[in-house]
């Protein structure tokens, strides 16, 4: 496969790699670090890409597997799970301030969901999968997909439910 032939398969979802990495490790150094890593790997596997069905499923299997080894790393002690991509710079300071609170509360929430519920969490209503392709990048059955989806929404519904009730958290 040619270069140009490799850019036109693999840009169209550099960016979800790299928010998922972004959602799995604690830095942007960290994710983009994880991202070109995952797209080297992909690029010396580009001989072979084209066995794979759906390179982008194999693309992001590669990049979760990657994080979540740099998360069980010596290295990556200090690491942990967040989610900080938002920004809306048209607001006003008060409802900046209060959705950098909401942020930070979901991040908060989020940490303290099993991992397999964070990913498809993630998968399913951060970056639009639909339910079969995060069955083939997780390699899991549907049931068990809809069933970890459903925990963490519950999970997340009722924390935000405790907050928003009795204003603490």
């Amino acid at each position: 496969m040619q270069q140009s032939e490799f850019l036109k398969i693999v840009m169209p979802f550099k960016d979800k790699l790299y928010r998922m990495a972004k959602r799995l490790l604690v830095s942007k150094e960290e994710a983009e670090d994880a991202t070109q890593e995952v797209l080297l790997r992909l690029w010396s596997k580009n001989e072979s890409m084209d066995r794979y069905k759906n390179v982008e499923a194999f693309a992001m299997t590669m990049t979760k597997n990657l994080c979540l080894d740099r998360l069980k790393s010596k290295q990556a002690s200090n690491l942990k799970l967040v989610h900080s991509n938002y920004q809306d710079e048209s607001r006003s300071l008060q409802k900046q301030i209060e959705a950098e609170d909401s942020v930070r509360l979901m991040e908060k929430i989020m940490e303290g969901l099993p991992e397999q519920q964070k990913i498809i969490l993630q998968l399913r209503d951060i970056e639009q999968y639909e339910f079969e392709e995060i069955c083939e990048l997780l390699n899991m059955k549907p049931t068990a997909v809809r069933v970890n989806l459903s925990r963490a929404r519950k999970t997340v519904r009722e924390a935000l439910l405790k907050k928003h009730s009795y204003g603490v958290g």
